[in-house]
């Protein structure tokens, strides 16, 4: 009978606040900050300190290809999120939920960006290439083609008719999007350019890279004519007399540039919504904030300074002929923008974002993400700034080295170079942070009380979990304590070291006032060897203890009289990690050759030597009662193995660095593992089995589409065809989910044509006699052929169903262009419908016209979906109109949602008011007149 295994799969993990490959950002809201954790976002409320939602990716691709490298927020609740892989979703950050998934990028996306109205953004990325997707239709528009390195970042201009990108190639591109070309290539920048950003109102646009200066571009349509112009031809004529032709393609004209106050590069520059600021944010722990004076300040402060110039020029005896100041007087970068003040952060800064609500009496407020897993929340005043809130207990701030479990498994500690942390492993909550030295490894005490951590200055720290205080320090070791290992019988523990000292502790209880006792610890028996000893084992009956030494062997003792057993040689590198079995039978080392061995333990014979990582073996266990073992590498992989067959079980990823450590509970129903990546991540044993022969074809499976991606993206040109005015592409790729669905349709067209002739023989059949009624097709779950490939092509994404309807042969394409009769007349599906016959007629039109057989299908098609579509839009049209009107009634009788509407309504009805009120004056003037008129004739008659 085939052997069933229960599956592990990852619950949860925790302890990344920020990580460094994204920026942050701040919702529309300002009470949110949209931090990047690995491959999750985290929504972390700025006053409360707590994250309240995680926006974490359902993909089984967990892992370093799926870690967040960009973020974007709209004016509204969307998140636009770029991936590794080049994968965006966007995401609903008041719901948590993930709206769409767009794929087009074949490099990590750099960088993201939202026009004003929220309808589209435009993405860039490693491949070189900018995409315009659109948020309404989940669809790419199209590519632009042109930069020779990766997009840095980019902006919309002219209401989003026109983009602005930066890149590595050194170079500016303004693009127009409604003709798709490249209108104005920007050089003059000496090194790559990193960031870009434009004000509110469009006047300026600054550039950073790792030049001295931040360069600085007027936008030619927002901005006066004179200000690009120099002194001497301020009123548009040259020194020749001559009127200056200006090239109607330019957008941007160098305005100028402003000297920076550190030597780092710029990382990211960025105006405040208001328009007032800008900040400057360098690759080091600072950054610049400089104020924008508005038009007439930068005029006063221009006239000042010529005025300053003169005077010195005076003093010196130069005679100026023109000692007037002009009255147009130019202001310069320096006369706009004004050093304000300098933020200067503990640690290295990754990025930061403006809040988009300004609080009262302070100028702005902004969010820091440093690169010791922390955010920095500062309050910009006239003259000062000030660090408001901190957000670090949630993580720490290096890299995790060792975690322990307690013997109830309710609490988990954890280490790093300065601190250690109390963790609750079922829910990720961090309870308890004591400052420690760097832990390399550690142990809770029995009864979960205390915990002792061996560092790497070779002191034994004791700490109580209770108080979170430290207790003690031990001077144990003359170097690095490498490994910790308990005492089956609870009463201690071992530690060994880089002094080539194996020691032995034992627990005791010392008074530390009247009625207060507390932990210490006391060595009871050492053991010297002739090397640093990097890893030791006891084995389940407190018979047999192994350490591994330096020399890559592994000796075996006797733990009562501390006598040799065993030597276990064989690796080619020092093992890092031993563990024995809960029999006492097996033996398992780990090393940095990357090979496991299994051993017997009552011979010292190697069962199997497992080529198990791509790097250094890290960590080994055996899971408590069978011969299932795990291993951790610095390949980021967690294995599960069985170690009587020797076989591999499972391949756990998700780490996007190396796995330092790890610990798995008592009955072997999780296991926590900690990573340089700073993040502690929980795998769960289900309910749900698996076979290894499935396991091996998922594998295989996973290898070919690796294949497929790959020779995607060789299909492409190198970089030499691209032109240098840029050139526009489809906004899609060709993913292995794209080439299923496309097998998916042609199944399913192929079913629906066999049901079609089996009703076909049917009724043949009916009419010669009587026959048992036509059972339905089970496959076709009782559909109807047109129901059924109507079912199938409505699961696919709008946004991916270009390139799905692309490898459908032609005959294909022609039975489903023979389906759109019937799908046009359901209402709902007239836009889908109208989709699939633009991209059938667009890649077939050639083959299509020269099918007799298509010209009745076509012409029908365009009868129908003509009328069908304009009823749409009419449906549509009346349904914003009577929006449009209730919108109206609600803002009559409401304050809160529609104000400005209300104002408007009100501001209306008054001028009819008083329209009415002279209509009525004038009525009454002329029946008084009428009635003058009359009297007076009246007595004209009399006295005739």
């Amino acid at each position: 009978m085939v052997k069933a295994y229960l599956r592990y799969e990852q619950a949860s993990s925790f302890g990344v606040i920020t990580s460094l490959e994204s920026n942050i950002s701040y919702d529309s809201t300002g009470k949110h900050v949209l931090a990047p954790a690995l491959e999750k976002v985290g929504i972390w409320h700025v006053r409360q300190g707590i994250c309240t939602k995680t926006l974490v990716p359902s993909s089984s691709r967990v892992g370093k290809s799926l870690a967040v490298t960009s973020i974007a927020s709209s004016a509204s609740t969307s998140v636009a999120v770029g991936y590794a892989d080049g994968s965006i979703r966007i995401w609903d950050s008041e719901k948590g939920t993930c709206e769409t998934t767009l794929n087009g990028h074949k490099g990590a996306v750099t960088a993201l960006r939202y026009n004003k109205a929220g309808s589209m953004f435009a993405s860039g990325s490693k491949d070189n290439d900018v995409i315009l997707w659109d948020v309404v239709g989940e669809t790419g528009l199209f590519r632009l083609r042109g930069h020779r390195d990766q997009v840095t970042d980019l902006v919309f201009l002219d209401d989003g008719k026109k983009l602005v990108t930066a890149s590595k190639d050194k170079f500016l591109r303004v693009w127009d999007l409604e003709t798709q070309h490249c209108m104005q290539i920007i050089s003059g920048h000496h090194t790559e350019v990193w960031s870009v950003d434009v004000d509110p109102e469009e006047k300026y646009l600054v550039t950073g890279s790792a030049d001295q200066e931040l360069r600085f571009y007027a936008v030619k349509q927002n901005m006066p004519h004179v200000s690009v112009l120099s002194d001497s031809n301020a009123n548009g004529v040259d020194a020749s007399g001559d009127h200056l032709t200006e090239n109607k393609w330019e957008v941007l004209v160098p305005f100028g540039e402003i000297q920076r106050q550190t030597k780092d590069r710029v990382a990211s520059v960025r105006f405040h919504n208001s328009g007032s600021l800008l900040a400057c944010q360098m690759a080091g722990k600072t950054v610049e904030i400089f104020q924008v004076l508005d038009e007439t300040d930068a005029k006063r402060k221009a006239k000042r300074r010529l005025r300053r110039k003169e005077k010195k020029s005076s003093k010196d005896g130069v005679e100026n002929e023109t000692e007037k100041v002009d009255t147009v007087t130019t202001p310069t970068v320096p006369d706009v923008f004004k050093l304000l003040q300098v933020i200067r952060a503990g640690r290295k800064i990754s990025s930061f974002s403006f809040c988009p609500i300004t609080p009262k009496d302070s100028l702005a407020t902004l969010a820091l993400s440093l690169n010791n897993n922390s955010l920095e929340f500062y309050t910009l005043k006239s003259s000062e700034n000030e660090k408001t809130a901190t957000i670090e207990h949630q993580g720490h701030r290096s890299d995790v080295r060792s975690v322990a479990l307690s013997a109830d498994n309710t609490l988990l500690m954890s280490t790093s170079h300065s601190e250690v942390k109390i963790w609750n492993p079922s829910t990720g909550s961090c309870l308890r942070t004591i400052d420690s030295g760097y832990g390399i490894c550690s142990l809770i005490v029995p009864k979960s009380k205390y915990g002792i951590v061996g560092t790497k200055s070779g002191i034994l720290e004791i700490i109580d979990i209770g108080s979170a205080t430290k207790v003690e320090d031990v001077e144990a070791h003359g170097g690095t304590i490498w490994s910790i290992a308990p005492i089956p019988d609870d009463t201690g523990f071992v530690t060994v070291s880089a002094d080539h000292e194996v020691k032995f502790w034992e627990y005791q209880v010392k008074k530390a006032g009247q009625e207060a006792k507390q932990l210490t610890v006391s060595n009871v028996r050492s053991m010297k060897m002739n090397d640093d000893v990097l890893a030791v084992a006891i084995s389940p009956d407190a018979k047999h203890i192994a350490v591994a030494l330096l020399d890559s062997t592994v000796k075996v003792f006797y733990v009562d009289s501390l006598k040799f057993f065993l030597s276990l040689y064989g690796h080619k590198l020092p093992v890092m990690c031993i563990d024995i079995s809960s029999d006492g039978a097996l033996i398992v080392t780990g090393s940095q050759d990357k090979n496991i061995k299994i051993w017997g333990l009552d011979f010292g014979d190697c069962h199997k030597s497992i080529f198990a990582h791509d790097d250094s073996v890290m960590g080994v266990k055996f899971v408590r009662n069978t011969h299932y073992m795990f291993s951790i590498g610095k390949d980021r992989l967690v294995k599960y193995w069985d170690a009587d067959k020797f076989e591999l079980l499972l391949t756990l990823g998700g780490h996007h660095a190396e796995i330092w450590c790890f610990a798995v509970s008592n009955r072997g129903d999780f296991l926590v593992t900690g990573s340089h990546d700073r993040s502690m991540r929980r795998w769960d044993r289900t309910e749900e089995p698996f076979f290894l022969e499935e396991e091996k074809e998922k594998r295989l499976e996973e290898l070919f589409e690796s294949e497929i991606d790959n020779s995607a993206e060789n299909r492409h040109g190198s970089e030499e065809e691209i032109t240098e005015e840029g050139v526009t592409g489809l906004a899609k790729k060709t993913t292995v989910d794209v080439l299923s669905a496309a097998d998916s349709i042609i199944e399913a067209l192929e079913l629906a044509e066999n049901e079609k002739n089996r009703i076909t023989e049917y009724e043949e059949e009916t009419k010669r006699g009587t026959v048992p009624d036509l059972a339905p097709n089970v496959v076709m779950l009782g559909l109807s052929p047109s129901e059924f490939v109507l079912k199938t092509i409505s699961k696919e994404k709008t946004n991916d169903l270009e390139h799905v309807l692309l490898p459908l042969p032609f005959s294909d394409a022609l039975k489903l262009l023979s389906y759109m009769e019937s799908w046009s007349l359901i209402p709902e599906k007239v836009e889908l419908v109208c989709r699939i016959a633009t991209i059938v007629l667009q890649t077939h039109h050639n083959q299509l016209v020269t099918t007799p057989a298509a010209r009745p299908i076509l012409s029908v098609l365009r009868d129908i979906l003509h009328a069908k579509v304009k009823e749409s839009k009419d449906t549509i049209g009346y349904n914003l109109a009577a929006m449009d009107h209730l919108k109206q009634m609600m803002a009559s009788r409401s304050d809160a949602p529609f104000r400005d509407a209300k104002a408007k309504l009100m501001e209306i009805r008054s001028q009819q008011a008083k329209r009415m009120e002279a209509r009525l004056d004038t009525k009454t003037e002329r029946k008084r007149k009428k009635k003058q008129k009359r009297l007076e004739d009246g007595h004209g008659h009399a006295w005739a």
